[in-house]
């Protein structure tokens, strides 16, 4: 190479490679489980060991549910009762106790589904329930006595009056709840004939102003509830006795009737109604002379 002439010189310039930036790292903040969780006072091992095992339990939750759905629990009660039942523990026997007027065939044939069932497998509540539709039973249990008979414990309810509706008669009990139709040819002469819509649902009622006076019960033939707020009585001797509204004026009205009846016998008088539903006096109709209030009674017999 000539003296004189130079080498291009290479430059660096003035500018320089820009390097990467690398930023740090923030600090991650712990979450709000995390720190509570390191609040506790509990190593850190121990809490992994008791989060497996709720794992573990939601698992196990988790497939019990499963095998009820799929009435798994249910499949292998009936395959145990069954067993049980080829060993001879099934239902032969029927015994009933405490039937005295309920139809005899009709509670056969509800206790009869029963027949030939494993014991463990009878349906006593089932049984039961259907037992309380029949009208003459208050109460009823069912129960088993090996090796292989039903046992039937019936409570029937009690008659207090027929209730005529709807051109029906009906035995009912104090609490107004139907028992069993009537026949009008065979009308039971010992209990009262009770009138009326609603006449059933008040016959607690007057089974309770009858029995504060029994001068008056053996006399009474019926009572008629009066536009859902009274009783007007008919005796067997032909009277009306027509009650004011109110448990308590109904009470107090019948008692000073019964009493006035001791001191100068009104009933079998000829006398047709007795009206009471002005508490401050009673007026009595008659068949002639209608209206005619009742003559007071002798010195010392009077309320």
């Amino acid at each position: 190479m000539s003296a004189g002439v130079s080498a291009p010189r290479i430059g660096r310039g003035n500018s320089r490679a820009k390097r990467p930036t690398i930023r740090k790292p923030k600090n991650a903040r712990p979450s709000r489980i995390a720190a509570m969780l390191a609040t506790i006072p509990i190593p850190a091992e121990t809490l992994k060991r008791i989060g497996n095992y709720a794992l573990a339990l939601l698992v196990l939750a988790a497939i019990l549910a499963g095998l009820i759905a799929m009435r798994l629990p249910q499949m292998i009660g009936i395959e145990i009762g069954e067993a049980i039942g080829r060993m001879g523990f099934v239902v032969r026997n029927i015994e009933i106790a405490g039937r005295a007027n309920v139809d005899r065939d009709a509670v056969y044939m509800i206790a009869r589904e029963q027949r030939a069932r494993a014991m463990p497998l009878v349906d006593l509540e089932g049984t039961r329930q259907r037992l309380l539709q029949l009208g003459w039973i208050a109460e009823a249990r069912v129960s088993r006595r090996l090796p292989d008979t039903l046992v039937v414990d019936i409570v029937e309810r009690k008659p207090t009056a027929v209730w005529q509706h709807q051109r029906r008669l009906a035995l009912i009990d104090e609490k107004g709840v139907v028992i069993a139709a009537v026949d009008p040819a065979a009308m039971p002469d010992q209990l009262p004939l009770v009138i009326g819509p609603g006449a059933n649902d008040h016959a607690a009622e007057l089974a309770a102003l009858i029995k504060a006076q029994p001068s008056l019960h053996a006399m009474l033939e019926g009572a008629t509830w009066i536009g859902d707020r009274r009783w007007d009585l008919r005796f067997q001797s032909g009277e009306t006795l027509a009650l004011p509204e109110g448990r308590k004026a109904a009470a107090d009205a019948l008692a000073y009737f019964a009493h006035r009846d001791q001191a100068v016998r009104l009933l079998g008088q000829g006398y047709v109604r007795f009206d009471m539903r002005d508490p401050s006096r009673m007026v009595v109709r008659v068949s002639r002379e209608p209206g005619r209030r009742i003559a007071d009674a002798p010195a010392g017999n009077s309320i």
